[in-house]
């Protein structure tokens, strides 16, 4: 009722006016993927860049020659982790792809890393931030991705929509 009568007193003032004088439209936000549910999204991601990126590095400089297949995938990891938080907070179309290709390759690599930890420990003999699925993580690397893609599916640009 009310948003009728509001409706009803904006176009009875825009009538009066000039078509040169009429309100423009405010532009649509471009970027909806960092409000709401996505703020807590691109939190996560970037708890998980920190820790993988700090993971990895202390991995790598403390014991490479231990397990270098293992800590190069950390290390690999944490740069998917980076990209995805920095391209799920920017706007813009371009970003979209960014984030749709980074949260894919993570859950490939989610997908692929835990499966040869399982079926080829001899290679994996330290844990990864993927090792088996993320179990180390409470399985979060392993429903990140497919929340994420969730999320990014919901708040595609209007372009990318059939």
């Amino acid at each position: 009722m009310e948003e009728e009568k509001i409706v009803k007193a904006k176009t009875s003032q825009d009538a009066g006016r000039p078509a040169s004088r009429a309100p423009e439209a405010a532009p649509a936000s471009a970027n909806t993927r960092n409000t709401g549910p996505g703020r807590l999204l691109i939190a996560v991601y970037a708890v998980f860049a920190i820790s993988a990126t700090a993971r990895a590095g202390y991995q790598i400089l403390t014991k490479f020659s231990d397990a270098p297949l293992a800590y190069l995938l950390s290390a690999f990891a944490a740069v998917v982790y980076i990209v995805a938080t920095v391209s799920l907070a920017k706007p813009g179309r371009t970003w979209f792809k960014v984030s749709v290709a980074a949260v894919l390759v993570e859950l490939i690599g989610v997908l692929v890393v835990g499966a040869l930890s399982l079926f080829d420990a001899v290679n994996f003999p330290h844990e990864t931030v993927w090792s088996l699925f993320g179990r180390g993580y409470g399985f979060i690397p392993l429903l990140l991705p497919i929340l994420g893609l969730i999320w990014l599916y919901r708040r595609r640009p209007v372009t990318f929509q059939a």
